[in-house]
């Protein structure tokens, strides 16, 4: 499916369409709106300036609302997303090919870089009329004005282009119709001249200077320029030859910009938003700031844009190095001003020595020029802001490593490394063959580099002289832990370009970069940066927000930052030179991360963890203070958990730290599913526990591995690490600690059906320790009562854990056990339909606040239930499929299947048996993978009821081993196993059945 086809116009009045249909946008502030942020298209236009275009000078007080009533109206009548809304205003930005403006941009740059008539002829053609003509609005018609002025100059390059072929007769009326409208244009009056002298109308070319002189002199007060006077003078004495026509405002006379590289690769899309935003900018100077990292990359970019829009400032191209990231010192602006005053021509005994001079014979110099004039390695504000033209018509490119907020009326450009796919064509277009042969060592060499297109050369470079290597080799080079020395040709290096950055920071910021040098994870936040360095909060933020504007470090997204990855190799190599203060940073950061995810654990729940990792003190207290959130700070650390585990396992001094934070962060990871992760984190953990051969450590790390394998329904597994684990407790004489082992065991056994020995285990633990809270031996037992059908004393178990766990005030198990009672209270007869329904909703959304998706699916399912026993077919449908979804995502095969075997009855009562089927079918594939009797059996009758109408036979077959299956449980659902099997005639199954068959399968 492709979405509608729209056409923005603005190239005359203002229109626009929809798969053809133009629409009937009629209301002048709609207009003027839509015309606004059109003429500005990709920029953000804030609600005062979109007032101002609206109102004017005085927009009245409702002005806010009344503009966000207009942009409802036109994201009514526009596609989805058109318009989008920023905090700082609203901004369109089109597709390809869906503005004319863009479309007209796009084939003059393409004409000029290719000198093709036609080209420009088919941007001219795009014009229907003045730019947003029948808008009324001064805003509107200044921004409108500078897209006329783009007009009259591709007017005056299509003429030169068509002069140069010698087609004069087929310019004469266009350039008359265009010297009318706009009648002291001198380059357009010099054109019609050289046609009418070609045509052989002498007389008709020296008429028209004497208009235009008339019209100077009478309009401003001057005399036409020299260029227009001398081909006044060729006319008149016949010396104009179409061999070597003398150009009006032809090539610029002055070009001081260095040689660009033939191989600019990639950056479509910032190329073109950039000519464009150059192409419709007022009237006025323009400024463009392109800052980003060493090596991104700046300097070609700027180059490359000064190729493509230099036409429209054909007087001078200006170019001045500014050292502002050298070794050597930054070039002061006097000495800059000498610099372009030279370039200018200006004499040197002409300029001034005094620097407020030199700024005025600068200015001066640039007032009657067009001129373009790149600012390159500007180190500040400062540097460049007196340097800046003011003239309208001049353009202004500025590169930096630094973001330069301190410039007013400039167009920030922050330049990102470039994407895969561009670094692999940058490495082909210096390697050649080489790289197209082996695409997937190439993809992993621009990996490497980081996309830094410093680095990509510099890798390609050392491809291209050396012609017996192939890329793979190139690979093998650039080794993850030191590409940096691979990345050097002669002087140049990546490294030495990184080098000079860091030189000129300040040396308390040198000490913060140097640190992250030992942070073991790829994004980190301001406490960790606190922690690495020693420094108060507000100064850690302080520090990354200068390195952040050096470009030395990247912000992602709000206080989440980063190292490219070469710079983490180069911050990691200058931390690596003092070894001590390595080490003491690496501590200072797995302390900070201990301790924000200890905070993570209730209250309750800190005695069992200080027990397992000896009650560590915080070496800064103060962080721990400043933390608002720790379990969303601890989800928005995850990835960097085993990273920080790795570091820790491979520095003695700090092996403590490879177990203690994943105990410590167990368990949020664990309520919010994150199983995958507590997998790898305890892994490594009991790893180091065996190295360290501390048998306490060993337990704890089997204890929560074996929780992994209790999600996921591995009950043979979890029980294995949980009997070793309660070995090494009873061995150490540890009775807390027992008692929660004991416990977690006989939640295994309660898992896999065996009921009464879960209860059992579970009532030893009760004797072993009474009173603890944080155990959950009271729900063990109550889930036990509750399959085997006892559901007074299963009532008992589960009210007294809902005291306990208020007491606790943990969310996720007060959910949990209203949902069961609310269940449990129906099932015996206690309470309505509707009462259970309204307990089970308030225990879901506990589950859903506390982002326990176990939970959440389990009680989604029984809500649902509870809606279909009362034919709410619809609500409990959407409610099953929701349960399945989150279930889904947990890789619990046996919870899965129980929800799925309950859908399946659920769609079989909705009158769907085809999808009832297909639904129990499902859970019973499920539900064998698990390798548990009870999912199995209840997945097996469920779908016996499906198969009941057309092949009774199978279905008395399937409901006699599920009959077996519970016989041998003793669950609660055997009555009614046994009921169906006597209505469809299996008494056989009833005297004999396949007893433990279940188990083998």
């Amino acid at each position: 499916m492709t979405g509608p086809v729209v056409r923005y116009r603005v190239l005359g009045p203002l229109a626009v369409t929809v798969d053809g249909r133009e629409l009937a946008i009629t209301a002048g502030r709609d207009r003027v709106v839509l015309a606004m942020l059109l003429l500005h298209p990709g920029r953000v236009l804030g609600v005062g300036t979109l007032a101002d275009a609206v109102w004017g000078a005085d927009p009245p007080a409702t002005a806010k609302g009344q503009l966000q009533t207009c942009v409802s109206r036109l994201r009514r009548w526009l596609p989805d997303g058109a318009i989008r809304s920023d905090p700082a205003g609203y901004c369109l930005v089109p597709g390809p090919g869906e503005l004319d403006v863009a479309e007209f941009t796009r084939l003059l740059t393409r004409a000029r870089e290719h000198p093709d008539p036609d080209l420009c002829r088919q941007a001219l053609d795009l014009w229907r009329g003045d730019a947003a003509a029948g808008v009324d609005s001064h805003a509107v018609r200044m921004a409108a004005a500078a897209l006329d002025k783009q007009r009259v100059a591709a007017v005056e390059t299509w003429a030169e282009l068509e002069l140069a072929t010698g087609r004069d007769d087929d310019l004469i009326g266009e350039l008359s119709a265009a010297v009318d409208r706009f009648p002291l244009q001198e380059r357009l009056s010099g054109q019609l001249m050289r046609a009418l002298f070609r045509d052989g109308r002498q007389a008709d070319a020296l008429g028209e200077f004497r208009r235009i002189r008339a019209a100077l002199n009478d309009e401003l007060g001057v005399d036409p320029s020299r260029e227009l006077q001398d081909v006044h003078v060729a006319i008149l004495t016949g010396s104009l030859t179409e061999k070597a026509p003398p150009a009006v405002e032809g090539p610029a006379r002055i070009r001081c910009l260095p040689r660009t590289v033939g191989d600019f690769t990639g950056r479509e899309a910032l190329i073109e938003r950039l000519v464009t935003m150059v192409g419709t900018a007022g009237p006025g100077p323009i400024a463009v700031v392109i800052d980003g990292m060493a090596g991104s990359g700046k300097t070609t970019l700027a180059l490359h844009l000064a190729a493509l829009v230099g036409d429209r400032h054909a007087d001078a191209h200006l170019f001045v190095d500014l050292r502002g990231h050298h070794a050597e010192q930054p070039l002061e602006p006097s000495a800059a001003l000498l610099v372009l005053l030279r370039q200018l021509g200006v004499p040197a005994d002409r300029i001034p020595p005094d620097q407020v001079d030199r700024i005025g014979l600068w200015r001066t110099e640039l007032a009657q020029r067009r001129a373009l004039v790149l600012f390159d390695n500007a180190g500040s504000s400062a540097q460049v802001a007196e340097l800046l033209p003011t003239a309208p018509g001049s353009l202004a490119l500025i590169t930096s490593r630094r973001r330069l907020a301190g410039l007013d009326g400039v167009q920030p450009v922050s330049l990102p490394v470039l994407a895969a796919g561009e670094a692999v064509a940058l490495l082909a277009r210096i390697a050649g063959d080489r790289v197209r042969a082996e695409p997937e060592a190439a993809t992993e060499v621009a990996r490497r580099c980081g996309g830094l297109p410093l680095a990509v050369r510099l890798a390609g470079a050392r491809l291209a002289h050396r012609p017996r290597w192939r890329v793979a080799d190139l690979v093998r080079r650039l080794d993850r832990e030191a590409a940096l020395p691979e990345l050097a040709a002669e002087e140049r290096s990546v490294a030495s370009a990184f080098a000079v950055s860091y030189r000129q920071l300040p040396a308390e910021t040198q000490r913060v970069f140097r640190r992250l040098g030992a942070c073991p994870a790829a994004r980190f936040d301001a406490l960790t940066v606190a922690a690495l360095s020693g420094l108060p909060l507000p100064d850690a933020r302080d520090a990354l927000d200068d390195l952040v504007d050096v470009h030395l470090v990247e912000e992602p997204e709000p206080e989440v930052y980063r190292l490219h990855d070469l710079l983490r190799e180069f911050a990691g190599a200058l931390a690596g030179e003092n070894p001590h203060e390595r080490t003491e940073a690496l501590r200072a950061a797995l302390d900070q991360q201990l301790h924000a995810a200890a905070a993570t654990n209730l209250p309750a729940y800190r005695e069992g963890l200080d027990r397992d990792i000896g009650s560590p003190v915080p070496l800064r207290p103060d962080l721990l203070a400043a933390l608002t959130d720790p379990a969303d700070r601890l989800e928005r650390e995850r990835l960097n958990l085993g990273p920080y585990v790795d570091a820790a396992a491979a520095t003695p001094e700090l092996e403590q730290y490879a177990w203690q934070l994943p105990r410590a962060a167990w368990r949020v990871l664990f309520v919010r599913a994150h199983l995958d992760d507590v997998l790898t984190l305890q892994t490594k953990a009991w790893r180091v526990a065996e190295r360290i051969g501390h048998g306490p450590t060993i337990a704890t790390t089997l204890n929560y591995l074996a929780s992994v394998h209790y999600r996921r329904s591995e009950m043979d597994e979890a029980a294995r690490l949980m009997e070793r684990c309660i070995a090494i407790r009873r061995e150490a004489g540890e009775p807390a600690a027992l008692g929660q082992a004991l416990a977690n065991l006989a939640a295994v056994h309660s898992e896999s059906g065996r009921w009464a020995k879960s209860i059992e285990i579970a009532h030893e633990v009760r004797r072993l320790g009474r009173g603890r809270r944080t155990r959950d031996d009271a729900n063990i037992i109550a889930t036990g009562y509750e399959h085997l059908g006892r559901y007074t004393e299963a009532l008992r178990y589960y009210r007294l854990r809902l005291m306990m766990q208020i007491e606790v005030g943990d969310p996720t198990r007060i959910g949990d056990t209203l949902v069961s009672l609310a269940v449990v209270k129906y099932r015996a007869g206690r309470v309505s339909r509707a009462s259970a329904r309204r307990q089970v909703t308030a225990g879901l959304r506990m589950q859903q606040r506390a982002s326990y998706p176990y939970g959440a699916a389990l009680a989604e399912s029984k809500l649902a239930g509870l809606n279909a026993e009362d034919g709410r077919f619809a609500e409990a449908l959407a409610g099953y499929r929701r349960a399945i979804e989150k279930a889904d995502q947990l890789k619990d095969p046996a919870q899965t299947a129980l929800i799925r075997g309950d859908y399946g009855h659920a769609l079989r009562r909705a009158g769907d048996p085809v999808a009832a089927r297909q639904m129990c079918e499902q859970a019973l594939i499920l539900a064998r993978r698990s390798r548990l009797p009870y999912p199995i059996a209840l997945a097996e009758a469920a779908l016996a009821e499906c198969l009941a109408p057309d092949d009774p036979q199978e279905a008395r077959r399937l409901l006699g081993r599920a009959r077996a299956a519970l016989a041998e449980l003793a669950a609660v659902e055997l009555h009614d196993v046994e009921k169906r099997l006597l209505e469809l005639g299996g008494e056989d199954h009833l005297r004999t059945g396949p007893v433990g068959e279940t188990m083998e399968r």
